[in-house]
């Protein structure tokens, strides 16, 4: 049986705490999630969502990415520039992916820029 929440009086807005939001958000965000998904259970829009992350965005100060340690590997012989992506973000960071980089290590780094 649906739910229906009925908001009367002068405030018709619901307000949502920043924990709140926080936990939305990374709901949202996470690998494979759906934003269209999260906002149906959490009941919230999705244009919200995306406004609460550029929020966060904007006011969080600089923080350090986990380091990820993978075992080393002994070198490839390779052409000079073997970059097969290169990711170059608004704030001017760039980052080269060559072709012979492991999957794990794609992975970190990618994630590492969100």
């Amino acid at each position: 049986m649906p739910q229906i929440t009925l908001l009367t009086g002068p405030e018709r807005r619901r307000r949502w705490s920043w924990d709140e939001r926080r936990r939305i958000l990374n709901a949202a965000f996470m690998p494979g999630a759906v934003v269209a998904d999260v906002s149906r259970q959490f009941e919230v829009s999705t244009s919200l969502i995306y406004k609460w992350r550029r929020q966060a965005m904007t006011e969080t100060s600089m923080s350090f990415a986990p380091a990820v340690l993978l075992p080393e590997a002994a070198p490839i012989a390779s052409p000079a520039d073997t970059t097969a992506i290169t990711v170059e973000l608004v704030n001017g960071t760039r980052l080269r992916i060559d072709a012979q980089a492991s999957p794990a290590l794609v992975t970190a780094a990618l994630q590492a820029l969100r």
